[in-house]
């Protein structure tokens, strides 16, 4: 018996290898594509929706969600052909299409519409029918159409960013790009489409785009190409996608896996006057490195932890400091948020160093006042934004993120 059942076991052995030669092989796997440098552009750009997990098979949760992915892509029948493609990366055997999406973890779940990728990945349930459901809500329309600008006025949420278009007709290039942007931003922004020759009284031309801000009244008009999809690409994103944002435990996981280091400003819910002082501060001084941090708005009194880590109370807000996801550094004073050059040197500081150099040794010895005494026995408070990485009981973590 115990022959019987090593000879099984090899036999088994011996047919999973075959069984993942096959897999590898094959580029598509029931009906998965397997996406690689060949194929990749002309199947994200020529489908709507493309769902793509990226995997490594010697990782065990990749092994765990490869049926099931599988499952929900044979919920889609044939007549979704070019608006639905669940795709598959492994990323063992495609690392530049790995570190192009800059995956650091598996199995991960990104979307792509029309060929742009989506900025949240997915992390609901890993179930068919959530996995599924998912998909099928990608090619939902989320464009709330209008008939008149006293319709328009009655529907459009004040709360929210606002893209309006009007075309009077609703076909061409220029719509078309219209709906792919709206498509590929419609986590960002709310989009709103007025059709018909009434248009005009508004968009003389015939077609016009326009931007309305949360809490105003104020449109701001698209000046560029309609038919340029780049160009108006750009725009919207940069009304949609605001240069500070709102941290909350729900989002903090994707601000991290951004990349960049946080400049937050903890502030009590409801201080719009710290808000507006932060955000024009930001856009004065960093419109030119914002790819170099995340600039964040946090409440003072949710995120109490970090806050205690730097020696700050609820009664001290607002308060504005940097986590580097390895430490943490305190902006010295808020009253001087909007000096000159103030915000833009703290960023600054951190990037060469400085802030970290300083926290230990004292101010550098050019800016060293008479009789300064050097700090050599202490440490900057530890990043606490890094335990909101992602779970390492749901993923295989590559490498240590403790660090950016």
């Amino acid at each position: 018996m115990i022959g019987a059942s090593a000879t099984g076991n090899r036999l088994l052995a011996a047919f999973c290898g075959l069984f993942s030669l096959l897999v590898f092989v094959s580029p598509i796997q029931g009906a998965v594509v397997s996406l690689t440098s060949d194929n990749i552009d002309s199947i994200l750009q020529g489908n709507q929706v493309v769902f793509v997990n990226f995997y490594a098979e010697w990782c065990r949760f990749s092994q765990h969600l490869r049926p099931i992915f599988e499952e929900a892509s044979n919920r889609f029948s044939a007549n979704t052909q070019g608006q639905i493609v669940f795709a598959s990366v492994d990323c063992d055997r495609q690392p530049a299409i790995a570190a192009k999406y800059h995956v650091n973890k598996y199995p991960t779940l990104k979307s792509f519409r029309y060929g742009e990728l989506v900025k949240r990945e997915y992390r609901g349930q890993r179930s068919a029918d959530a996995l599924a459901e998912f998909v099928k809500k990608q090619i939902e329309s989320t464009v709330h159409h209008f008939q008149s600008k006293e319709e328009l006025e009655k529907q459009l949420d004040s709360s929210k960013r606002n893209i309006i278009a009007y075309f009077t007709l609703p076909s061409g290039e220029e719509y078309n790009n219209f709906q792919k942007i709206a498509s590929a931003l419609r986590d960002e922004c709310s989009f709103w489409l007025g059709t018909g020759e009434w248009v005009k009284s508004i968009a003389p031309a015939g077609n016009g785009l326009f931007f309305r801000a949360e809490s105003s009244v104020e449109n701001f008009e698209y000046t560029g190409p309609l038919a340029s999809y780049e160009f108006l690409k750009a725009w919207v994103t940069d009304k949609c996608i605001p240069l500070v944002r709102e941290i909350t435990f729900e989002n903090a996981e994707e601000l991290t896996e951004e990349g960049l280091p946080f400049l937050i400003l903890f502030r009590k819910t409801g201080d719009k006057v710290a808000e507006k002082l932060f955000t024009d501060a930001v856009n004065s001084e960093l419109e030119g490195v914002k790819n170099a941090v995340n600039c964040l708005l946090a409440d003072g009194k949710k995120f109490a932890h970090p806050l205690h880590h730097l020696g700050k109370q609820e009664k001290d807000l607002p308060v504005v400091a940097i986590d580097s996801f390895r430490h943490m550094y305190l902006f010295d004073d808020f009253s001087k948020i909007n000096e000159k050059g103030k915000l833009r040197a703290f960023v600054s500081d951190l990037q060469s160093g400085k802030l970290h150099r300083e926290f230990h040794n004292g101010p550098d010895p050019t800016q060293a006042a008479p009789g300064a005494q050097k700090v050599i026995d202490s440490t900057p408070p530890e990043s606490v934004f890094k335990q909101l990485l992602p779970s390492e009981t749901r993923y295989s973590i590559l490498g240590n993120k403790d660090e950016l």
